[in-house]
């Protein structure tokens, strides 16, 4: 029997530095990604949502498409009614843990995912057994 692929979900912050090709951080994610071949990568609605701002924002049609492009080859975790009351009890438990944080953290929490990839310091001591500060 072959070991579980790890499950991976990305925060919203790596995805941007990705897609957009960060030329400071996108080759360090680029790197880990290819030591992990067979890992599984989420992301969530939240994530769609917050990397989409920045695109619409500037109201660049290219980026756009480069995102949903991206987007189209990963799968994305719908955000249940769930993970919205565990998002509320991470936030009650951690004051300093805002709304999105709580979210990405809950969702892949119910999604069962091993890692949490971030570039998010403050994260690991919420959730010290799956956050990784990748950054």
């Amino acid at each position: 029997m072959g070991l579980t692929p790890t499950r991976i979900y990305i925060d919203s912050c790596v995805v941007i530095y990705l897609v957009e090709e960060h030329r400071d951080f996108a080759p360090i994610v680029e790197s880990l990604l290819e030591k992990a071949p067979d890992a599984k990568l989420f992301i969530s609605d939240l994530t769609v949502m917050e990397s989409l701002v920045g695109p619409f924002r500037s109201g660049n049609k290219a980026l756009e498409a480069k995102f949903n492009g991206w987007f189209a080859g990963i799968t994305v975790l719908s955000l249940t009614n769930e993970i919205f009351v565990d998002a509320a009890r991470l936030r009650a438990a951690n004051a300093s843990l805002k709304t999105p944080d709580s979210l990405h953290l809950a969702t892949a929490t119910h999604y069962s995912c091993d890692e949490f990839w971030t570039n998010d310091g403050r994260l690991d001591k919420v959730a010290p057994t799956i956050v990784r500060n990748i950054l």
